[in-house]
């Protein structure tokens, strides 16, 4: 398997530049927010909990996908109840968390210069990120922040070219990824759910 490398684009030039950002990291979506390892823990005993972790968890079958702006950015979100998409994130956040290094005092404040709620900065402090738990809202992040008068002429033209979603929503792995050096993400492993 070739990891960390760019995949083929679709032909359609017009779409190179606001899909720059999320080329860096590929399509994903985020269970549990990156975080660093604590100096006490090593990736071989992560891979080891998380694995352990794939293990005990059941599939989250969701309505289709549709696409979605958020935040100003097109992304592609989970229709109707997800309830079991966050059990799953809820388990990665949770069980995973022993395994992260605490948020840094410029980290902390970095997340806080956005204007959190009292709900979003407790979660800030409990599990270093402030969209988990019943703040997450999974997504797949198909686009940079774009202009307000330009999301509709970019959802029209991204829905040309999106592939049918009108299949129910499976997440039945999750996976390791980690940041390299030049930003972009990399595939470590996948796991299977099978709880």
């Amino acid at each position: 398997m070739v990891r960390g490398r760019e995949a083929a684009q679709l032909p359609m030039p017009e779409l190179y530049d606001i899909t720059m950002t999320p080329r860096n990291y590929g399509l994903h979506g985020t269970l549990k927010p990156p975080f660093r390892l604590k100096d006490n823990r090593t990736m071989a005993t992560l891979e080891q909990a998380t694995a352990d972790l794939a293990a005990s968890l059941a599939p989250a079958v969701c309505d289709p996908l549709d696409l979605t702006t958020l935040g100003g950015f097109l992304a592609l979100t989970p229709r109707g109840e997800t309830s079991a998409l966050q059990r799953v994130a809820a388990a990665c956040v949770r069980d995973l968390d022993g395994f992260r290094a605490p948020a840094s005092a410029a980290e902390l404040a970095r997340r806080r210069a956005v204007g959190l709620s009292v709900c979003q900065d407790a979660l800030l402090v409990q599990w270093g990120y402030p969209y988990v738990m019943e703040e997450f809202k999974f997504h797949l992040t198909l686009s940079g922040r774009l202009l307000k008068e330009d999301v509709d002429h970019w959802s029209q033209t991204v829905r040309r070219v999106l592939p049918d979603l009108s299949a129910p929503f499976v997440v039945d792995q999750i996976a390791l990824c980690a940041e390299r050096d030049d930003g972009r993400f990399e595939l470590i492993k996948r796991y299977t759910l099978a709880g």
